[in-house]
């Protein structure tokens, strides 16, 4: 299976890390320091903190902007469940604004409908690789005296307008898990120009501890005060060895995506019906995720259909993902639902990740690009009133296939294995005289009590047809 994302790791990866076990620091040492020190200056802010994971680091700017119970958060609903969750757990109310439908990136004009006098902050999401609009959305955070934050998880090493991601919001949020830019293994990063909230945020992230074990050696001294309820989100000095590894590999991984994007969108702009995520002007795409959209009344099959044939076929295609104000907790804890956010909802339905990562081969794209195209035809549609066939091949299907099946049955249901063998026969014989050349195969299900039938095929200069009994 082609994953849609991995890990790239090498020996000097490897290398660096041993260097650290078989150091005298394991945790909160050096280490440490030298990667926030390093992550700072790739993304030109003043200070960075690391922690144990992306949604630790979401949850540690919830607490540096001091969000309280009924504070509400403003942020898109086509992003991971973590993004909404960190607001959540600190007490506040997420408030789901909708998406831009070209880009899919939070609409500025939906943040400014949805701002109130308990809204706190703007959660922007860099959805794919992608920055937001952020000169918009800092306008409506000065305007209104709102933090903006950015999710930035998919971003890192992309960049608006020259200036890196990192340095566009007061605080923004980085993720080093394995399919991202880079990787610690798990891991994180807050990072900001305000040097309180990075205060606040080493405090959290140690038990809400004013001092860690470092500055209380160097004052001689075993003392040390808890001032508020925190967290254990440290980061291991080896994680932080392979994370120091590897960001001196990420510009280069990252012009490797675009690269395979820029492939995937000379080759998808020939097929009907399948449209490539637009890139904004000025931006600097990290394509951690490259997303397409699909038509199904130009494509001939929906996503759902292309998401399952592409993977019976070993290419792990994904779907980034369910809108978040559509699931059940959501819906359960803050009464949203379907309607709540019509272009991101519209969107989910059509939209597929297809597979990118540094060693992704340019041959591989290319077969990825022909199971699509292959996939135009593959699927065939055909119900007993289509008007491209003869009413004689409809009574010959009915008759001849939909009888025998209603005959062929296994404690009560269809055989399903003798429903194919009728099918391979019957429907070909039927269907002889159509012209065309093909190659079938049939897949025979119970839906709701009713067999149905999709045949698929490789075949030109035929009618689609789909099987319905």
């Amino acid at each position: 299976m082609i994953p849609y994302g991995r890990h790239s790791i090498d020996e000097g990866d490897i290398a660096a890390v041993v260097d650290v076990l078989q150091s005298d620091w394991l945790t909160t040492g050096p280490t440490l320091l030298e990667f926030e020190k390093a992550v700072a200056q790739m993304v030109d802010t003043r200070e960075a903190v690391a922690v144990s994971n992306g949604t630790a680091a979401l949850h540690c700017a919830m607490h540096a902007i001091g969000l309280q119970p009924g504070d509400e958060v403003i942020l898109p609903p086509l992003t991971f469940v973590a993004t909404a969750n960190a607001i959540v757990m600190c007490g506040g109310v997420p408030v789901f604004a909708d998406v831009d439908p070209e880009t899919l990136l939070l609409d500025p004009q939906a943040v400014e409908a949805n701002v109130t006098p308990r809204t706190k902050a703007i959660l922007a999401v860099d959805y794919a690789g992608q920055p937001c609009d952020y000169d918009a959305l800092r306008d409506i955070a000065k305007r209104h005296g709102l933090v903006l934050i950015a999710d930035a998880c998919h971003a890192l090493g992309a960049s608006l307008h020259g200036c890196p991601v990192g340095s566009l919001a007061d605080l923004t949020i980085f993720s080093f898990h394995p399919v991202k830019a880079m990787t610690t293994g798990e891991g994180g990063m807050v990072v900001t120009q305000r040097c309180r909230y990075a205060k606040r945020i080493r405090m959290f992230r140690n038990h809400g501890i004013t001092t860690d074990h470092q500055e209380r050696s160097a004052k001689q001294t075993w003392e040390y005060q808890m001032v508020c309820l925190g967290m254990n989100y440290r980061l291991t000095d080896f994680q932080c060895a392979l994370g120091l590894s590897q960001l001196r590999k990420l510009q280069g991984w990252v012009r490797r995506r675009q690269a395979i994007a820029s492939q995937y969108d000379k080759a998808l702009a020939t097929i009907p019906g399948i449209y490539p995520v637009p890139t904004r002007s000025g931006v600097s795409h990290a394509y951690h995720l490259y997303v397409i959209q699909v038509e199904k009344e130009e494509f001939g099959v929906d996503r759902a259909t292309l998401f399952s044939l592409l993977r019976e076929q070993g290419i792990g295609v994904q779907v980034h993902y369910i809108p978040v104000h559509l699931q059940p907790f959501y819906q359960k804890q803050f009464g949203t639902g379907p309607g709540l956010c019509p272009i991101a909802e519209a969107a989910y339905e059509k939209m597929l990740s297809l597979p990118i990562y540094p060693l992704l081969q340019d041959q591989e794209v290319e077969g990825i690009v022909n199971a699509i195209k292959n996939e135009k035809t593959i699927m065939s549609t055909f119900r007993l009133s289509d008007p491209n066939l003869s009413s004689s091949i409809r009574e010959d299907f009915h008759y001849q296939i939909g009888q025998r099946v209603c005959a062929i049955q296994q404690d009560g249901r269809p055989d399903l294995d003798k429903v194919g063998e009728v099918i391979d026969g019957e429907l070909k014989a039927a269907k002889a005289g159509q012209g065309g050349s093909r190659e079938d195969h049939y897949q025979v299900r119970l839906e709701n009590g009713e067999v149905i039938v999709r045949r698929f095929s490789h075949i030109t200069d035929a009618p689609e047809m789909v099987s319905h009994l």
